[in-house]
């Protein structure tokens, strides 16, 4: 038999991020399209080659309908992941070695958090902007667009910005550089900075039921 994904919980409660984020916001995006990402997954992949793999390796071998819900139920998962209630700062600044990290990568805090943006509120259509490490061990910036994920590319995802619409209209409308710039209040730096250290990209763990 079949495992079945399950739609992981998650690390806070539904208006846990407002002011940047509404509940109503997480109940659509969660509760809805995250949702309907694992729910097709599970559709897919019943009675398949593809029953009983790790999401990871789904991602790596899949293509079409299979890869895109594979992909959105890992990437939503991530995002969820990066994020925490905002505490007032609205800056927000990442400390220790991933503060190092983007310096030595991006000259300073400042011109990473320029350019990431840019790339967000720039990119045409739906996506999502990432911060990576690639396989050789340095950290770049990606849009990419639908679906697509750094690890389909062999790529250490470390933060992810959703810039699908579902993402902000709600609370932003037509406004994504207004929710792009309010994101920087969310962004949870220790699990930026746990994905980074680790020796090997850590798998995603998606829960599963028999």
């Amino acid at each position: 038999m079949s495992k079945i994904f399950v739609l992981p919980k998650l690390p806070y409660e539904l208006d846990a991020l407002e002011p940047v984020l509404s509940k109503e916001t997480l109940e659509y995006h969660y509760g809805k399209h995250h949702a309907a990402y694992i729910t097709n997954l599970n559709g897919l992949i019943d009675g398949s080659d593809f029953a009983n793999m790790p999401i990871e390796d789904i991602i790596a071998r899949a293509d079409g309908p299979m890869f895109n819900n594979s992909a959105q139920a890992y990437n939503h998962t991530f995002y969820w992941d990066g994020m925490k209630p905002p505490t007032g700062d609205k800056d927000n600044l990442p400390t220790g070695q991933v503060a190092d990290a983007l310096k030595e990568a991006f000259g300073d805090f400042e011109k990473f958090k320029a350019a990431f943006s840019e790339v967000g509120a720039k990119h045409f259509g739906s996506g999502w902007a990432w911060l990576l490490k690639n396989k050789s061990g340095k950290l770049e910036i990606k849009g990419m667009h639908d679906a697509d994920t750094p690890v389909k590319d062999g790529d250490t995802p470390l933060l992810a910005l959703d810039v699908w619409e579902h993402a902000y209209y709600i609370d932003y409308r037509n406004k994504r550089p207004d929710y792009i710039a309010a994101f920087w209040q969310l962004i949870n730096w220790q699990f930026v900075e746990n994905q980074l250290l680790a020796p090997k990209r850590e798998p995603l763990m998606l829960p599963v039921e028999q």
